[in-house]
């Protein structure tokens, strides 16, 4: 199976993105998505962060303890790469799992928001970024989150930089609110077809 990883830092309207290759007939693996539902489906990643966290970090009901887990990882690098390390691999699993119900699409997209900073991208065979002027993308998500600029820049300053992951990318989607997005996926679209029957 063909695979695309698509990211784009905070605000840059990624899953904008995905939808329309969702009304094309692509199938999207939203890795968020993924990462929350394995937190409490995965057992090995359940044993993990236990081990890794406490007991406590999960409710008698199964659920995960959030409030507890997010306590020890909120300020502490070292703690949140620990968690990450658990997690990761589980979502590999869990799309690894996923492609194999997908024989009928002539190739899938995995959206991450830590694609390259993951190691993911490394799994796929193109990778597209889409990026939009920080000053567009701080506002959107001011507005869709009812958050400061301040908190959208601290945000944004987790991840890599776009100039690290537009020099990663294979492909770029400019979303700038200049320029029409549609055209420039029926483009890659066309394009990942073609390579999709090579492949």
């Amino acid at each position: 199976m063909f695979k695309v990883g698509i990211t784009g830092n905070i605000g840059s309207g990624k899953t904008t993105v995905c939808k329309i290759f969702e009304v094309l007939g692509i199938p999207v693996f939203y890795a968020d998505d993924a990462a929350k539902d394995v937190m409490v489906t995965d057992t090995e990643l359940i044993a993990g962060i236990k081990q890794a966290f406490g007991n406590e970090a999960y409710f008698d009901d199964g659920t995960l303890n959030r409030k507890h887990v997010a306590g020890i990882v909120f300020n502490d690098k070292e703690q949140l790469a620990k968690l990450n390390s658990l997690v990761h691999p589980a979502v590999f699993r869990a799309f690894d799992n996923w492609v194999l119900h997908q024989k009928k699409a002539p190739y899938v997209l995995k959206e991450a928001a830590i694609l390259f900073e993951s190691g993911s991208y490394k799994k796929c065979d193109r990778t597209i970024m889409v990026t939009a002027p920080l000053n567009i993308r701080i506002k959107r998500v001011a507005t869709r989150d009812g958050i400061t600029a301040d908190e959208v820049k601290s945000r944004n300053d987790r991840q890599f930089s776009e100039e690290e992951k537009l020099a990663m990318a294979d492909d770029v989607i400019i979303n700038d609110d200049t320029q029409l997005v549609i055209p420039q996926v029926l483009k890659l679209h066309e394009l990942y077809l073609s390579l999709a029957q090579t492949k």
